[in-house]
């Protein structure tokens, strides 16, 4: 999974689950945990506050993406498939609930 995301704050649960999955996992770097190098947020969390959308260059990208989030511990919300707006999407949940859309949009240069 190439990371393509600026800046994500979401609120977890269990800060280490989160960690293991997304920079162990899906491979995000990172220059420090809230809570453990910066000092302490404070977080409502709610994975029904938002979903995110990360797109990707080709249905091959898709497939990927999903095998690696399912090999770091994602739930399987909807497997990739043709959409009726002529894309290649699939949808998963990280550990915390929020959910991931992984598409490709032929119309989109990326």
């Amino acid at each position: 999974m190439k990371p393509r995301i600026s800046l994500l704050t979401l609120g977890v649960d269990d800060l280490q689950r989160a960690v293991r999955f997304y920079r162990d996992g899906l491979g995000f770097e990172t220059e420090g945990i809230v809570g453990t190098e910066f000092d302490h947020g404070q977080a409502d969390p709610n994975p029904t506050d938002l979903t995110i959308g990360h797109n990707v260059s080709s249905k091959e990208e898709v497939d990927a993406v999903m095998r690696q989030a399912s090999a770091a511990g994602a739930a399987i919300v909807k497997a990739a498939h043709e959409t009726f707006w002529g894309g290649y999407a699939a949808y998963f949940q990280d550990p915390d609930g929020h959910i991931w859309e992984v598409a490709y949009n032929p119309k989109w240069e990326g």
